[in-house]
């Protein structure tokens, strides 16, 4: 019940946290009386303000595809002209992305976003030479250490789409060991880093996998890689050939699901889930679902402060609760019952009864580094959540409320850095 309790909470929390603005204020001119421009009628046409937008890769990479889709959805709905959007693609985590920032300061930008992990050091170095421009990274965790009243962090709670994408691997891996006994419960995952944000995500969908097939485990294949449909193919093979029925992935192209679906066409049964945008257009007889996020809610948010002259969040998360996650429509390979199984785990995450990392649910092995700690049997019983020394191992900020670790409370950005007992971690 506790458990419940405190999601109910959070949930009201960051209910309150959508419909208000919070966090150190901005220093930079949002809203003012000539902010908002007028259309030849007379009617208000908008805030007559530029964003920018700075993408690691471009439209053919569906993580790209999401922010750019979100953040222009975002503009629309407040009334920004499109053309006021200014888009950098293709801009690389090094000093590339701090010249693009530049530029888009120089250019008038008065809210710049990044959506990249690797971008956010070259945002906070932008931020300290125009302190009267907003940066915002998304998926970076810099934020509220960085002293910078104009430098911000927001990230969706990704844990809950993996959580159920993993549900729906789960029904059909059960179907498949129905049909077969024997078969080893081998799921496989491609994972770009083995950063916090990559392994909460992994270890989310693991155990939605778990929690219908217990007896499942997990292998991960690192690329090193944010998007390299060559190496993620190459690593979603790998996997199979060691005998894993269902692969899913955090990387960004579709290289691991073309890889299991050209599997499927020369007779192996396998299948896999997804990230970012539906895969059926690459791998329709395999594909089952994808975590997805919805960009546009934490843009829309962060826009809305920014204009309005509120206080824009240091920090802003939000899920499921607020239509910020979700996942694909499901695919004609889904097990019978998934719907339901599905309806049911979003039914659970809303009301609470459901806590994605509780802890009764996976055991970890002692930490050598302090950063969590584990009773006789395993279960964590301790666990920080943020790094405080800047040494890349958390040592600040208890995270285990109520027998479950709390993801994005902390902080935006995922910190579950945990390494729990069914995952190996291959490189």
């Amino acid at each position: 019940m506790k458990k419940k309790v405190f999601a109910v909470l959070m949930s009201a929390v960051m209910a309150l946290g959508l419909a208000a603005c919070g966090g150190s204020a901005a220093s930079s001119p949002a809203a003012t009386d000539d902010s908002v421009v007028s259309s030849a009628d007379g009617q208000a046409a908008g805030p007559d303000i530029k964003v920018g937008l700075i993408c690691v890769e471009d439209e053919n990479s569906g993580y790209d595809a999401s922010h750019i889709d979100g953040c222009t959805a975002a503009i629309k709905a407040l009334g920004i002209d499109e053309k006021n959007l200014i888009i950098k693609k293709d801009i690389p985590e090094d000093e590339s992305c701090y010249d693009n920032a530049v530029d888009l300061a120089e250019e008038g930008c008065s809210i710049i976003f990044s959506d990249s992990y690797g971008h956010q050091s070259y945002m906070m170095q932008a931020a300290t030479e125009y302190p009267d421009v907003t940066f915002v990274a998304c998926t970076g965790d810099m934020a509220a250490s960085s002293g910078l009243d104009n430098y911000k962090n927001i990230f969706p709670h990704t844990y809950e789409s993996r959580y159920v994408s993993g549900v729906v691997a789960g029904m059909k891996l059960a179907e498949l060991i129905a049909a077969d006994p024997s078969l080893d419960p081998y799921v496989g995952y491609v994972g770009a880093y083995p950063y916090a944000e990559v392994v909460s995500g992994m270890t989310a969908f693991f155990l939605g996998v778990r929690s219908v097939v217990p007896e499942a485990h997990m292998d991960v294949q690192f690329t090193n890689s944010w998007y390299d449909p060559t190496a993620e193919g190459a690593a979603a093979e790998a996997l199979m050939s060691k005998g894993c029925s269902i692969i899913s992935q955090h990387a960004d192209s579709t290289g691991a699901p073309s890889a299991v679906q050209a599997a499927h066409d020369k007779g192996q049964n396998v299948y896999c889930v997804g990230y970012n945008i539906d895969m059926r257009s690459v791998a329709p007889d395999v594909a089952l679902t994808s975590a997805q996020n919805n960009w546009s809610v934490l843009y829309e948010h962060m826009l809305s402060c920014f204009v309005n002259g509120e206080e824009v969040p240091v920090d802003f998360s939000a899920g499921y609760a607020d239509d910020a996650v979700m996942i694909s429509d499901l695919g004609d390979a889904c097990a019978e019952g998934t719907q339901e199984a599905v309806d049911a785990a979003w039914a659970g995450i809303a009301d609470g009864s459901i806590q994605v990392f509780d802890t009764a649910s996976f055991t970890c092995q002692p930490a050598t580094d302090g950063s969590y700690v584990v009773d006789d049997a395993g279960v964590v019983t301790s666990a920080f959540g943020l790094d405080a020394d800047g040494d890349f191992v958390n040592d600040n900020g208890e995270a285990i409320v109520d027998g479950a670790f709390v993801e994005s409370s902390l902080r935006s950005a995922p910190y579950f850095g945990l390494h729990i007992d069914g995952i190996t971690w291959l490189n």
